[in-house]
């Protein structure tokens, strides 16, 4: 069996098997680029939640996963590991083509997927309890278990590595997973079922359903089969799946958005907060929700720093992501919109347009590399998420200020500190109001690094050996060794 049809239609991976939609529905896929139809994918039917659910739960409950001897849980996920790389020259062009970003980026994407696989399943016999000392009378001690059935709702902004991010832990600790995945790019990420197909990932244990939101999603998050709820993406989505999870007092992990802000010092190094910037806003079309959307610069170096900052958005090379250029298109019409929208009403209040600050005219969903400056910290465009190539500048002119500026909004993903003074950066990092701060360098740390956010951006944490117990549940054990 394959992922895809003779015809290249995409299809789910429900319960070890390949599915068509009951109805014959399909997703069409456009190519961001070119506006052109790319694919199709088969559009899961109720019946196929309903057949995802019943095998996840028979796969729990038969412990396929949890009873697995951990160490043999570890090898199966480096065997997924392994079968990723090997499908990621095919879903690399398939992931480029779906989603807009550049033929590298999607590679990388099926590379960091293999390498959480890797990560997760050399701890998956390292999740260990603890000894508690009640005295001679008694035996005390915890053991982790897993939740039972993770229902995981995957963004389209990085669908293949973020699916993998969640999925990986999860089944390290012994959970059966059921992966929605987004609507706009799920052809890459069908794939991802052949991987976990042909590393004889037990049937049942992991299903991936191709679905739009309130028809898929909100059914698996209204489900009494789920145990545990994975989110990815907007504030207004994940507060609906809380309601939702309220009803099942079903915990739940929320990756949100953010609003980040990098704080430039006097002292800094222009050319490393440059190289930082191009990454930082620029990266899949600034499409990240740990992205450098506002800039605050001390007024001694504002000038210097904005004039920098638009040579750079200026001279990015933009085309089609297969040719690898520097820029690339939004994944829709719709976002596309919402972004040169949100970048108008800067000027509405007062801030100036250094570079972009429109649509380019050409085919496809291309937002130029915007760069505003003079941006009003209470002004919409410094307060909502933009998920695009937009980043707002600011000039401070104390440390109190700076900080109070970059804690301003409801967010509280991550932040940058760029200074040469060791003091100040440890200093302000430990002020920022953020779950992670990057100093000298947007996006420092990685795959071992804690990830998540406070406030709107969300709670609990994704990556490193922390995010291993989102996924499972402490029990006590109490024995009297008396008589």
């Amino acid at each position: 069996m394959s992922a895809f049809l003779s015809d290249g239609l995409a299809r789910n991976f429900v319960a070890g098997e390949w599915a068509e939609g009951d109805d014959g529905a399909v997703i069409a896929v456009e190519d961001p680029a070119t506006e052109d139809h790319f694919a199709d994918c088969a559009k899961a039917s109720e019946a196929s939640v309903a057949t995802a659910l019943d095998a996840a739960r028979a796969s729990f409950d038969r412990g396929d996963l949890a009873d697995m001897q951990p160490s043999a849980r570890g090898r199966l996920m480096l065997r997924v590991a392994q079968e990723i790389r090997g499908i990621a020259n095919e879903g690399a062009q398939l992931l480029c083509r779906e989603s807009g970003k550049t033929l590298d980026a999607a590679f990388d994407e099926f590379e960091e997927a293999a390498q959480y696989f890797e990560y997760y399943g050399g701890v998956a016999d390292k999740i260990e309890g603890k000894s508690i000392p009640l005295g001679p009378d008694y035996a005390d001690y915890t053991v982790f278990e897993p939740f039972g059935v993770s229902a995981q709702i995957v963004p389209w902004n990085f669908p293949v590595s973020i699916a993998a991010r969640s999925l990986a832990p999860s089944m390290a600790a012994g959970n059966s997973t059921i992966i929605k995945s987004p609507e706009l790019d799920p052809v890459g990420l069908a794939l991802l079922g052949t991987a976990l197909e042909r590393a004889d990932v037990p049937a049942g244990a992991v299903s991936i359903l191709n679905g739009i939101g309130p028809d898929i999603g909100a059914k698996l998050v209204a489900s009494s089969q789920i145990d545990q709820i994975v989110f990815t993406g907007s504030v207004p989505t994940g507060q609906a799946i809380l309601r939702a999870a309220a009803e099942q007092v079903t915990p739940s992990l929320m990756e949100l958005g953010g609003k980040s802000a990098a704080v430039v010092f006097e002292d800094a190094d222009l050319d490393t907060f440059i190289a930082s910037l191009k990454s930082g806003i620029f990266y899949n079309a600034g499409q990240v929700c740990s992205a450098m959307a506002r800039v605050l610069v001390h007024r001694s170096i504002y000038e210097e720093a904005v004039e920098r900052a638009a040579a750079l958005a200026n001279g990015l090379s933009i085309g089609h992501g297969l040719d690898n250029p520097d820029h690339t298109p939004v994944i829709s019409a719709l976002q596309l919109s919402r972004i040169e929208e949100l970048a108008s009403t800067a000027r509405q209040d007062g801030a100036r347009v250094a570079a972009g600050g429109s649509r380019l005219d050409r085919k496809g969903h291309f937002m130029a590399p915007t760069i505003l400056a003079d941006v009003n910290p209470s002004s919409r465009v410094a307060q909502e998420e933009i998920f695009g190539p937009v980043t707002c500048m600011t000039p401070f002119e104390t440390e109190g200020e700076a900080i109070a500026m970059a804690n301003g909004t409801e967010f509280g993903l991550v932040a940058g500190v760029f200074t040469r003074d060791l003091a100040r950066s440890h200093r302000v990092a430990r002020k920022l109001r953020a779950g992670q701060v990057f100093v000298n360098e947007w996006f420092a740390g990685g795959i071992s690094t804690p990830f998540g956010g406070v406030g709107k951006s969300g709670f609990g944490r994704e990556k490193g050996l922390e995010a291993l117990y989102n996924y499972v549940r402490t029990k006590n054990i109490a024995i009297s060794l008396k008589g």
